[in-house]
């Protein structure tokens, strides 16, 4: 694993930056046949029961404590540290000598006024209060759409990250591994090692449209983990994105939405379609998380399917007010 500096971002890489998915056509993965069909069926609770979850959470033992924080602040930096504190501070959820994997959205070869990817400031925040709360290691890693080199050093994550103290990884073909995930639609898939092997996750997406899905941010981040043809997680892609966020338990979801992409997404580009929000939220449940950001679109959770089929497979609560929560 390479670590990548403010001066030597992308050296030597060459061809190797380019990471779509022709470039894990070697890897095996396998769906579950009876599956494979347009739309989007209900989740089955039986396979539910039998999937495969990896579960990153702390116990949740202080009846006080929050589970949602909405902060709000101009400065994004700023407004994550507001979050973050709300929660009782990133000790509350990262112990001394842990790997934390970050995985923001670097999707895109994007500027942050752009709004395509999750904003730099924020994800720079995180890696030093979890570098402050005693961390070994920070990771911070995604699977990009674009060109992962280009969309690294676009986004400005790749040199604030490194800057903060984190280690930033491209998602070479190397660093994934066949995963068995036993869901109802797919058998075993491709996924980032490097995040799968921490001992805490934070899911940092940015809140934003995406054509296919409607809204993306915590739940959708997930297909950043895997590699693959993803093309083909999206024919059924609802229930694709509830398995995946059943899959995969983050320690904590940070929704950056200080500048949200409101048509046009996932990769926008035009600033016609970006307004702020200057908002920050943190959460300890995914499913709650996107029900207040997509509210931030002039959304309704109602709106996305996938919000409820991950409610219904137990990934959290599309009922926001009902946690434990606070507006900074």
């Amino acid at each position: 694993m390479k670590r990548i500096t403010r001066r030597q971002v992308f050296v030597g890489l060459g061809a190797t930056g380019a990471v779509g998915a022709a470039a894990f056509g070697g890897l095996l993965w396998k769906f579950r046949p009876s599956r494979l069909q347009f739309g989007s069926p209900a989740p089955n609770p039986s396979a539910a029961a039998n999937a495969i979850v990896r579960d990153y959470r702390v116990p949740d033992s202080d009846p006080a404590a929050l589970q949602l924080a909405i902060a709000r602040d101009p400065d994004p930096a700023a407004a994550t540290e507001k979050a973050i504190a709300a929660m009782g501070s990133l000790a509350r959820f990262v112990a001394k000598g842990d790997v934390v994997a970050i995985k923001p959205n670097i999707g895109w070869v994007r500027t942050p006024i752009q709004a395509g990817n999750t904003n730099p400031a924020v994800v720079a925040t995180l890696v030093r209060l979890a570098r402050a709360a005693g961390a070994k290691r920070v990771i911070v890693i995604d699977g990009s759409c674009d060109d992962a080199t280009r969309s690294y050093e676009k986004s400005g994550i790749a040199s604030a990250a490194s800057d903060a103290g984190a280690e930033v990884l491209l998602p070479k073909p190397e660093l994934y591994r066949d995963t068995p995930m036993r869901s109802s639609l797919i058998d075993s898939w491709p996924m980032l090692e490097p995040i799968l092997s921490a001992n805490k996750i934070i899911n940092v997406p940015i809140a934003k449209h995406h054509s296919g899905a409607g809204f993306t941010g915590a739940l959708k981040n997930w297909f950043g983990l895997v590699g693959g043809e993803r093309g083909r997680l999206h024919w059924n892609l609802q229930l694709t994105i509830a398995e995946l966020a059943h899959f995969v338990r983050p320690t904590l979801n940070v929704i950056d939405a200080s500048r949200v992409l409101l048509r046009n997404g996932p990769k926008g580009g035009n600033l016609d379609d970006v307004e702020e929000r200057n908002t920050v939220l943190a959460s300890i449940d995914p499913v709650a998380a996107d029900a207040y950001a997509c509210t931030l679109l002039g959304k309704r959770a109602g709106d996305f399917e996938a919000i409820r089929m991950a409610a219904s497979l137990g990934v959290g609560t599309a009922d926001w007010a009902s946690l434990r929560h606070r507006v900074l």
